[in-house]
């Protein structure tokens, strides 16, 4: 159990940084209080390297007790994309219990007002933050991320975006006072007169359905936006990714209970294999809060359903680079190879339809054809994976058959420029290792374009030849608008190229990148600054994130009376 804290202490503790969340987010400037180095944890209660391993084996294969109520059975079952038998069992719920505990603890904490819910979710960040070794284990394990990807996008980036959550939600609710005088003046007559009280109240329980890919970078900003704006969360992992989560519901029981709130503002629901447990939480009438990560037709099917909820999807599209010109050939190429690489592709930012004219494009190393361009390309990924130590740690492992099984047909559907290979694992001789492909494909062909429009994710790119850069421009426009898009990038010299690539983007509401030739890449965003998708195309309803992210998990009830 974890120290007790006063909401005076935790206020004193957490304001300062509270304040620079909010000064970020007004600024859009690099901030972080979350080190992204390994090396900087070790001090001032933040577990080091070995013990953050340690931490983390020893919880394998035993039973992760939350001393939530309603616990019907333990069920378990995860298996690491490197090999590893997680066998961690955790408490399954009778839903018909569970809920009505949760709900009981939201009087206090909607009582408990802004600050108070901002600081204890600091707290809970803070004591998550101090765990990131043992947390990236969990999420590299889960997730088949390298390690270092797993420990700073599992841990700091996630961590900043949920406290960028937690920023925006203390800033929506406290534009509106606390109270108002209010008088209107009636001429001769005595003036009316009234006091008016405004409180932000919850919607009701929030139900997070977290995916295998990023469970902690995805999961934490709909979890902390709906806990800071007074919202009990129940989490309901991915079956093949609860681990984090697990974890994630720990700490926040532990926190709330020391601060002295109901543990049960925070529950977890794990399933059995196959029970698929999303569809009858989602459609419950407690449940007025959904946010999902995840494929398209089940966010669909949540939008269309979860009739009774406020939902909020990042679902999955198409996404498209524009090379049409660049002035560092040799930088857009090696930029390019990283974006494809990292991760096995297995982002929904990762870029796949690479538009390119036919007749080929102007660079600072004189004109390149379209296929001297998917050469080089095949060529510079070859050079990042090259060294097999390298590849693993940029590559990570395939989280799941299907993102293999799409990897080995793309090579069907075309001419392939680049063909994937296996690479060992000798630490996880268990994982499945794949460098990515890069398929060729005429953009004017049908059979073709039943390829390049549809989301092919995983390790698997798309360089289509068009006729001109201006029909490149306008297939970018029927992606975004048909399929979505979470990134769009583009590389061009011509203003008047830039200028129609960005209006597209600016009238179909895709976050674009423009000529990313260093240590930028388009599929990766920065907490604070960087908007993750827009909400405002198929790929997802919702943006990571902004004030429309959380102002509608609460309302503003207003209470009137005579002065």
């Amino acid at each position: 159990m974890a120290a007790e804290l006063t909401a005076h202490e935790l206020i004193e503790k957490h304001r300062p940084t509270l304040d620079q969340a909010l000064e970020a987010i007004r600024t859009r400037a690099y901030w972080s209080p979350h080190p992204e180095h390994p090396k900087a944890y070790g001090e001032n209660g933040s577990l080091d390297a070995a013990a953050g391993k340690a931490a983390f084996d020893a919880l394998l294969g035993t039973r992760l007790d939350l001393g939530q109520p309603g616990t019907d059975d333990w069920v378990g079952g995860e298996i690491s994309p490197y090999g590893v038998e997680l066998g961690v069992t955790y408490p399954h719920a009778d839903v018909d219990v569970l809920l009505p505990a949760m709900r009981a603890g939201q009087r206090a904490w909607r009582d408990a007002g802004p600050e108070v819910r901002a600081v204890v979710c600091l707290e809970i960040l803070k004591r998550i933050s101090d765990r990131t070794h043992e947390f990236a284990h969990a999420v590299m394990h889960t997730s088949g991320q390298a390690f270092m990807m797993a420990f700073q996008a599992g841990g700091p980036h996630a961590q900043d975006r949920g406290l960028e959550a937690v920023a925006y939600a203390y800033a929506e609710q406290v534009r509106t006072p606390e109270a108002a005088e209010w008088t209107k003046p009636q001429g001769k007559r005595d003036p009316l007169a009234l006091t008016k009280a405004f409180t932000p109240v919850p919607r009701g329980i929030g139900l997070v359905i977290g995916c295998n890919t990023f469970p902690t970078w995805n999961g934490y900003p709909g979890l902390f936006a709906s806990l800071a704006t007074g919202n009990a969360v129940l989490v309901k992992p991915h079956p093949r990714a609860v681990l984090p989560l697990a974890l994630t519901v720990q700490v926040a029981r532990d926190v709330l209970a020391g601060a002295g709130f109901d543990p049960n503002l925070v529950a977890l629901a794990a399933e059995r294999s196959g029970e698929g447990i999303a569809k009858t939480l989602a459609t419950r009438p407690e449940i007025r809060i959904i946010d999902y990560t995840g494929s398209t037709s089940f966010g669909d099917w949540l939008e269309a359903n979860a009739r009774q909820a406020q939902v909020y999807t990042e679902k999955a599209g198409v996404n498209t680079v524009i090379v049409h010109s660049t002035g560092d050939y040799k930088g857009m190429l090696s930029n390019l190879a990283f974006s494809l690489s990292l991760y096995s592709g297995q982002m929904c930012t990762t870029p796949q339809n690479l538009l390119i004219p036919r007749d080929g494009i102007t660079t600072d190393q004189g004109p390149k054809t379209f296929d001297e361009v998917t050469a080089d390309l095949a060529r510079a990924v070859d050079g990042l994976l090259g060294d097999d130590a390298r590849a693993n740690a940029l590559l990570g492992a395939i989280v799941n058959p299907d993102v293999k099984a799409r990897l080995e047909a793309a090579a069907g559907l075309g001419e392939v420029a680049l063909a994937s290979r296996e690479i060992a694992n000798p630490e996880f001789p268990g994982a499945v290792v794949r460098t990515p492909v890069i398929v060729k494909l005429d953009g004017a062909k049908p059979d073709a374009e039943a390829a390049y429009m549809s989301e092919c994710f995983g390790p698997v790119s798309f360089a289509v030849a068009v006729d001109s850069v201006t029909d490149a421009v306008e297939l970018l426009r029927r992606t975004v608008r048909e399929k979505g898009a979470m990134t769009v990038g583009a590389y061009t010299t011509d203003a008047g190229t830039e200028e129609a690539i960005q209006e597209v983007c600016l009238e179909e509401a895709a976050q674009l990148s423009l000529n990313l030739t260093g240590g930028v890449y388009v599929n990766q965003t920065a907490a604070f600054s960087d908007f993750h998708g827009s909400g405002g195309n198929p790929a997802a309803n919702a943006a990571l994130c902004d004030g429309a992210f959380v102002a509608n998990r609460f309302r503003v009830v207003e209470v009137r009376r005579e002065a």
